[in-house]
């Protein structure tokens, strides 16, 4: 047993009965049954479960681990299935609501917490397995626990759970087989029951998931009418809204008006309305449903101390505002939300720049919303800020060397912008070399394997030249597949040069030259490129040009205003003045949108132009040409009632403990001061034990920061002073706390409530007493650097003040 373990600490002694203990002494659970004797009886299976980890196995390791509360506002949903509890049948619906949502976590943790007051509740881990599809390990593991109870489930029950089954169970490569089978499953239950509406729902979604040339649009439209005939606000809005968001949107307008009012606790079900309003260009409709997406969201967070992007779809609500934001030419706002992005905790699993969430979607908007309106100050500003700051990330380094260098040619910063391209050379010289030294070492070890290996001899018929000519091409090959993870770096990298080469040629006044270059670099904006040709002497190609595109991207901003500009600039004074007042009809005054972004340090080259243009035109806007409110949108809710505009962290469990020489202390003593939180699940913990051996030799870098580390266990006072007898380097340096009746485990939600047993975790508190960052696991947190790093950032004196901005 003991190879299960990291061998330096097997072989310390000190860790040898800490081993044992682990595992002979950790207690049996009793999640999913009463029956303390039954738990009993399985200790032998128990007995080998890590602290903190399920005692009915890893299925049920990851996912939530908190219980669950009846919300409201998830759903209009009844699945009626067998089930002796009526409380366990209200999280039964309420789940089904959640993962008609798409929220998955929620909705396990509704069923699994049905699953809990309900243990031979079949279709409650059926529905445990609906939620991680993406996730057949965890999927397949669920619907093995369904099946262990299925013959206490209904007959439509069992056609539920066999369809699920056999489709988790089924070869992913042979996908065509495997969809068919299901939808065929599902057909057959719905012919069984014709009033199941939940049956009829999945199959439409099934149907929209696994689309192809051959789905048909007009079956799963009328699954879902037929739902909606019977029950008008039922959730499946969501579903209708995806079958046609990429086909025909206008299909499901009026699943967009009525889609979050469906379900309003959901903040997707806010956020899919806005597929439909972009897709069909009422960008400020698009906007109303995603800011009410992230109020949701917030309130949702705040409210039960979840991090920002550990709801998975949050992010990605936020980077679209950001984009409609932009259509719309409110700048401020996007800078401000992009800027919030980046702002947001960060977590190695799911929000780093290498993952898609908030970190990456943040500095992509943000350089984007810069580089649409030409804030060249602010982009370069921001360049010197954690916001757009350098980064080991080489395909963001790079990224950030060309927008740097843009804004530099731009501002007739030459030198500066010489920099940026020089460092992109020099990045491109070394990949070079690195591509060279891989062929040479490729061709060296093919040639040597063709020395060493056997001598074949002529076949009959075969030249000396024909057997030269194999051979070269095995070396030729093994160079090529050397060199081939090269090739796509070298052209983006040669794809970055040319574009600043481009703005270089530009900035010397080369239009030709510049546009040349861009259009050979690929990745330049098609409206700055368009301005470049026509301002290199193609004024008719260009407007052209320009004209097709704002046709095609109707009520952006962005080209229209250009437009405006470049007439101007040619002097086509009324041409520019009657596109100036089309330009009015989707946005607000420009004399007002540039006081405004003065006011927070902001310049857009092409807003103050504008400016300047509509004075020499004396244009005088009309408040009539103005949009009027959309009357097709639903009864739509005041937006402050659903939660606030911004995440902001919430208060810490207050505590008093006692420490390791039996003092009581309290949180109070370090309130004013940010600290980091440990909570480990006792000395005989051998993971935890591993977690205080790698952050205490960081405890005085934190100190340095003014970051004091303290941490809480689950052992009483005698277990304290054994974790710190086991520390192997002397006294050990994090103050222990006392908590063996686990009351400030489950305050900091560190703690499974179906299972009754602690979990880790690991916390940032600030000054105020709010929680910064978290992470609650089975496992402990290993990586005290970053604990470190993103303490630092987060401290509310590294950001700039937020606003309450107003997006409309």
């Amino acid at each position: 047993m003991l190879n299960k373990f990291p061998l330096t600490l097997v072989h310390n002694q000190k860790y040898f009965a800490l081993v044992v203990t682990l595992l002979f002494c950790i207690p049996c659970s009793t999640a999913w049954s009463a029956d303390k004797a039954e738990a009993t009886d399985n200790k032998k299976e128990t007995e080998e479960v890590l602290a903190g980890h399920s005692y009915h196995g890893e299925v049920f390791n990851e996912g939530p681990r908190r219980k669950a509360y009846i919300m409201g506002g998830t759903g209009d949903v009844h699945f009626d299935v067998t089930v002796k509890n009526p409380e366990a049948q209200k999280f039964l619906d309420q789940g089904l609501g959640q993962l008609h949502g798409f929220w998955y976590l929620e909705a396990e943790r509704s069923f699994r917490h049905a699953a809990s007051l309900d243990p031979d509740c079949a279709m409650a881990f059926w529905g445990a397995a609906m939620c991680n599809l993406k996730n057949s390990k965890r999927a397949k593991g669920f619907i093995e626990e369904a099946n262990k109870r299925i013959n206490k489930a209904s007959p439509r029950e069992k056609l539920y759970i066999k369809a699920l089954e056999s489709y988790i169970k089924a070869d992913k490569k042979k996908s065509k087989q495997r969809n068919e089978a299901y939808t065929k499953a599902m057909e057959n239950l719905i012919l069984e029951y014709p009033d199941d509406l939940e049956a009829k729902a999945f199959l439409a979604v099934h149907l929209y998931n696994t689309r192809s040339s051959s789905t048909s649009y007009i079956a799963a439209e009328a699954l879902l009418q037929d739902i909606f005939d019977v029950n008008p606000m039922h959730p499946t809005h969501h579903y209708r809204i995806h079958l046609w968001d990429y086909r025909k949107p206008e299909k499901a307008l009026t699943s967009a008006a009525r889609c979050g009012q469906s379900a309003p606790s959901i903040a997707h079900m806010w956020h899919m309305p806005g597929h439909i309003y972009s897709r069909l260009k009422r960008y400020e409709d698009a906007v109303w449903q995603q800011e009410a997406s992230a109020r949701v969201d917030h309130a949702h967070m705040m409210r039960d101390r979840v991090m920002p992007d550990q709801i998975h779809n949050y992010a990605h609500n936020n980077e679209w505002l950001i984009r409609n934001l932009i259509f719309l030419g409110r700048i401020h706002p996007a800078v401000e939300l992009a800027k919030n992005m980046i702002d947001l905790p960060q977590h190695p699993k799911y929000n780093t720049l290498k993952k898609r969430g908030s970190a990456k979607y943040g500095r992509m908007r943000l350089f984007q919303v810069l580089r649409t309106f030409e804030l060249w100050d602010e982009l370069i500003h921001l360049s010197g800020t954690h916001y757009l700051a350098p980064t080991d990330l080489e395909e963001e380094q790079i990224k950030r060397l060309r927008y740097l260098g843009l804004a530099y040619y731009q501002m007739k910063k030459v030198k500066e912008g010489d920099d940026q391209l020089a460092e992109l050379q020099k990045r491109l010289d070394i990949l070079k070399k690195d591509q060279k030294q891989a062929e040479q070492a490729a061709e060296k070890k093919a040639r040597a394997a063709l020395i060493k290996g056997p001598i074949v001899a002529l076949k009959p018929g075969q030249s000396k030249v024909s057997k030269s000519t194999k051979i070269n091409k095995s070396i030729k090959t093994a160079i090529e597949k050397a060199s081939k993870p090269f090739l796509s770096k070298i052209k983006r990298r040669e794809g970055n040069i040319n574009a600043l080469k481009g703005h270089q040629a530009i900035a010397k006044g080369d239009f030709k030259l510049g546009h040349k270059l861009l259009k050979k670099a690929g990745g330049v904006d098609e409206v700055y490129l368009i301005s470049v040709l026509w301002k290199s002497g193609e004024q008719e190609k260009a407007e052209k040009a320009l004209r097709k595109l704002i046709d095609s991207h109707k009520n952006e901003v962005q080209p229209q205003a250009v437009l405006v500009d470049l007439l101007w600039q040619s002097g086509k004074k009324e041409a520019a003045k009657q596109e100036f007042r089309k330009l009015t009809t989707m946005l607000t005054s420009i004399d007002q949108l540039a006081k405004n972004l003065a006011l927070f340090n902001l310049k857009s080259f092409l807003y103050e132009r504008l400016a300047l243009i509509k004075k020499d035109l004396c244009f005088t806007e009309d408040r009539g040409s103005k949009k009027k409110v959309a009357t097709d949108v639903g009864d739509r809710p005041d937006l402050n009632t659903l939660g606030p505009f911004r995440w902001k962290p919430s208060p810490a469990p207050s505590w008093k403990l006692q420490d390791a020489t039996g003092k009581i202390r309290s949180s109070e003593e370090f309130r004013g001061k940010p600290h980091v939180l440990i909570f480990y699940l006792g000395y005989s913990c051998l993971h935890c034990a591993e977690q205080l051996q790698a952050f205490a030799p960081m405890v005085e870098e934190f100190k340095k920061a003014g970051i004091p580390i303290m941490a809480i266990s689950t052992d009483k006072l005698d277990g304290l002073k054994t974790s710190i007898k086991n520390y192997d380097k002397g006294d050990l340096p994090i103050p222990l706390f006392s908590d063996a009746k686990l009351d400030v485990f489950k305050a900091f939600h560190a703690y499974d409530d179906f299972e009754k047993q602690p979990l880790h975790g690991t916390f940032i508190i600030d000054h105020s007493g709010n929680v910064l960052w978290q992470d609650i696991s089975y496992d402990p947190f290993m990586d005290p650097r970053f604990v470190l790093k993103e303490a630092q950032r987060l401290q509310p004196k590294n950001h700039r003040p937020g606003f309450q901005l107003d997006i409309f």
